[in-house]
This record gives C-alpha cells, sequence and structure tokens, in this order.
C-alpha cells in the first residue's frame, strides 16, 4: 500500500514519530527543547491515547511527532495518523513505548484505507517509511484487507455473482491457478442443487467459481467463501432495516478470495482449493418456497424452513464438493448469522471447528496478530432444532436459540468425520469509524487464519512471514 514505503539508510528527509503515555510522557519531555515543552503544555497534550503534537525546530519545520498510545494496543496505536498528520513521510522513533513497532506499522496501513470507487479520495495518506523486512511482510496483509473492504463495500449492481467471479479469476490470473465455474443450469448438471435454488429467482445467474493451486504431492487445502451478493431474504423477506446492508452478504467470499490470495503470494506448500458459491437471493415467481425440499449434493433431503437462512444452503453444496477431495483441513468464512453478533457483538467472529488442535491453534494465532476470535460450540443436542418431519433435516427452526450454533451444526453435516474443519461466522463490517477500522467492509478474522495457516505449513517455505 502506497501507505507504507521502505525507509532508505540514511534517509533524513522523514519525520520521527515517538510514541508515549502518561506513564512516560514525563521522561519523553525532558528529552525536548524548552520552546517544545512550552508548546505542549500550551496545547493541552497530555500523552493521551489517540493524540498527537506535532514538534518543530527553532525554524518552525516540523522535526517529531508525539503520539499517545495505549501499549497493550499496538494495532491501533498509529491507526488514525495517515489521514491527521500533514502530508509528509514519517517514521517510528528507536525512543518510545511500543514493544510491537510492526504490529503499529500494519494499523497505519489499515488507518490510511480510504474506498474511493464513487468519490475521490478526502486527502493523500502520510507515509510511513519502514525497513524492507518490514514492508515485505506487511504490505500482503495491508493489501489483503483492502481486498475484503473493497469488495464488501462496492454496491450490489456492480458485485453481483458474476463480478465476484471476475475477482477469482484476477487472483488466478496473477498466480497462474487453474479457474473454472458453473453457472445457472450448468449447476443442476453438475449437481450443484442448493446453490441453484437459491439464486436461480435472481436475473443475474448463480454461479459456483473454482481456483486451484498448488503441487499434487502437497496437503490439501480447501477453502469456501460464502457469496451471497445480495441477501433479500427470499420469500422469507427482510425488513427493510435488515435489507439496509446486505451488499455486505458476501463478505466471506471477501475474506476467502484475500486469504486464497495470501496462501499462494506466500507459496505455502498446499494444494489450495478455494470454492465461492456466488448467488443474489432475490424474489421472483421460481423463488425458493417455505416447505420446499431440495435434494442437496451430499444426498441430504432438505425442507426449506426459511429462505433468509440461505448461506447455509449455498455453503452446504461447496462443503460437500471440497469434502469429496479428501482434504487434509477445510475451512470456510461466512455472514451466516445475526446470533452470532448478538452473542458476541460486531468485533469478535464466532469459531466453529471439530478438531481441538486446530481450534486452539487458530484461537492462539488469533491473539497474537490482535485479530481475535472466540469459539463457541457445535453443541449436537442442538441437532434437533433442526428436526424435519418429512426429510432428512431442514435449513432452520422454530426456536430462535443458538442460532449461530444450529447454523454451523448444519454446515457440519457436509464434513466428513476425520475432517478437520474451521467454520468463521463473522461480520466483515465497521458500524462506525475508528482508527484502522473505517465505517464499511471490514476484513475480520483473515490475518488469524492466515498465521494459522503459515504456522501450520510455512516452516516448508521462505515466503511472506506474519508479523508476530
Amino acid at each position: 500500500m502506497s501507505a507504507l514505503i521502505e525507509r532508505q539508510s540514511g534517509n533524513r528527509r522523514s519525520i520521527a514519530i515517538e510514541t508515549t503515555d502518561a506513564a512516560h510522557y514525563a521522561a519523553t519531555r525532558r528529552r525536548l527543547t524548552a520552546a517544545q515543552r512550552r508548546w505542549l503544555t500550551d496545547s493541552g497534550f497530555e500523552a493521551a491515547a489517540g493524540t498527537y503534537a506535532l514538534l518543530s525546530d527553532a525554524t518552525g519545520k516540523p522535526v517529531r511527532v508525539l503520539a499517545g498510545v495505549d501499549p497493550r494496543e499496538p494495532l491501533a496505536a498509529l491507526a488514525a495518523l495517515p489521514c491527521s498528520l500533514p502530508e509528509a513521510t514519517y517514521h517510528l522513533a528507536d525512543e518510545g513505548v511500543l514493544a510491537d513497532p510492526l504490529q503499529a506499522a500494519l494499523g497505519w496501513a489499515l488507518g490510511a484505507y480510504q474506498f474511493t470507487r464513487y468519490r475521490q479520495a478526502k486527502r493523500a495518506p502520510a507515509r510511513l517509511a519502514v525497513p524492507a523486512a518490514q514492508l515485505q511482510q506487511l504490505a500482503p496483509l495491508a493489501e489483503a484487507t483492502a481486498l475484503v473492504r473493497d469488495l464488501v463495500n462496492t454496491p450490489t449492481e456492480h458485485m453481483g455473482p458474476e463480478q465476484l467471479g471476475d475477482a477469482v479469476k484476477r487472483l488466478g490470473k496473477a498466480h497462474q491457478a487453474k479457474v473454472r465455474d458453473w453457472v445457472g443450469e450448468e449447476l443442476l448438471k453438475a449437481n450443484f442443487p442448493t446453490i441453484h435454488a437459491v439464486g436461480r429467482a435472481s436475473h443475474r445467474a448463480p454461479r459456483l467459481v473454482e481456483l486451484s493451486w498448488g503441487r499434487k504431492a502437497d496437503p490439501k487445502l480447501v477453502i469456501v467463501g460464502k457469496g451471497v451478493c445480495f441477501d433479500t431474504g427470499g420469500l422469507d423477506l427482510k425488513s427493510s432495516d435488515g435489507m439496509r446492508w446486505m451488499k455486505k452478504d458476501m463478505g466471506g467470499a471477501a475474506h476467502a478470495i484475500a486469504l486464497a490470495g495470501l496462501v499462494m503470494q506466500a507459496q505455502l506448500p498446499v494444494r489450495l482449493t478455494l470454492l465461492i458459491p456466488a448467488v443474489e437471493n432475490a424474489v421472483a415467481g421460481n423463488a425458493l418456497r417455505p416447505g420446499e425440499v431440495v435434494v442437496t449434493r451430499a444426498g441430504h433431503s432438505v425442507e426449506i424452513d426459511n429462505t433468509d437462512a440461505e448461506g447455509r444452503l449455498v455453503l452446504c453444496d461447496a462443503l460437500a464438493y471440497g469434502a469429496e477431495q479428501q482434504p487434509e483441513l477445510m475451512l470456510d468464512f461466512a455472514t451466516l448469522t445475526g446470533a452470532a453478533r448478538v452473542a458476541l457483538g460486531p468485533d469478535l467472529p464466532a469459531l466453529f471447528a471439530n478438531d481441538e488442535a486446530a481450534a486452539a491453534a487458530l484461537l492462539a494465532a488469533g491473539r497474537a496478530v490482535d485479530d481475535p476470535l472466540w469459539r463457541l460450540p457445535l453443541w449436537r443436542p442442538y441437532r434437533k432444532m433442526l428436526d424435519s418431519y418429512l426429510a432428512d433435516f431442514a435449513n432452520a427452526g422454530a426456536s430462535r436459540h443458538a442460532g449461530a450454533i444450529t447454523a454451523a451444526l448444519y454446515l457440519e453435516r457436509f464434513v466428513p468425520d476425520g475432517t478437520p474443519w474451521l467454520h468463521l461466522d463473522t461480520y466483515a463490517w465497521n458500524d462506525a469509524d475508528r482508527p484502522g477500522r473505517p465505517r464499511g467492509g471490514e476484513a475480520m478474522g483473515l490475518r488469524a487464519m492466515f498465521a494459522f495457516l503459515h504456522q501450520r505449513y510455512g516452516n516448508m517455505t521462505s515466503g511472506v512471514v506474519v508479523p508476530q
């Protein structure tokens, strides 16, 4: 990203940023000139987190920035500065209270993001100069986050199933991967009935897009992303409030695409399959109706209790297809349930897993890179909430209890016993502006998952290193 640039040795043109807090502020002041100390007093700067002071020399030339931070939150420490400091080049001073300058630099890059497809940027962000080795680590993560944000922020008229498929094709071209898709009636011929059933009412044809990359001898990794480009709720129509932001219901696909890009860029030794079921859940005369029964790719008959529980329907055929490839690991991202947001709020993706070791490693990776997840249980007694009187099971049920768990339990039926599987129910959205987290589309769980994959497979490669 342009907000991060390589710092050349001996470059004296950049302005130092020194981080401080209330506990260290007195010591910081003692290193300054009398005029600078007077300026800090007159301006009221007290090193509170999120504040900064721009210091000048005797000629009025800016020479240093003091940034108040919370050392416990390095990712947020510099995130507000790229769009508030004067446009110039800065670097992080050796003095300071942050223990993890790499995370702080990543926060700078995330804070510099602006979505500019429909209007010009408010201003060019300030630039942070970092050592070349850090830039090599940070740039892929910042670019992957920007990709998720761009895809989610793009309105549905410009981000339908075809355009989401095009994003996969661009990724495949960039990494010399094989891409194919099944579109419209081809889904039925290829036995993807639930993807077709959800998307058939839209004027834009549903599709399943597959990207394949890697050597056959390497462990098989399957990544699946929910790509509901707009969700009206179907005939179980959402309210206007509930429908307002449903352009973001392809957020799981955005995460999966970005993660696949990170895996390929890092040259992780895996045989990768990326699967994106891309649909619009629309209303028309041929729309999926409550009470219908669909026989899935896996052979399960599913009664449609609620057409607004469509995400699990498009995912289940993709998971079944991915499982046929006998992967060493399978994972999916989905903006699946409001219940997960009620339980955990907007910032914590819900993790479900059928493998204890993989779950523990992913949670630890999330903590290490400041991209936290929270595990919820696959409480199998709740399967009865999806009982059907005429089919193998239903896609939803009458009870409003444990909605995120029952959705995950539905998906688990399509994962074979013995196949490690990780499911992230993520919000993919910021409701308000915060440092490093602008309002709109957001990557949540992406860096955690990549750190986990890098730890699982990266000891066999010399590719991208994940900030720790």
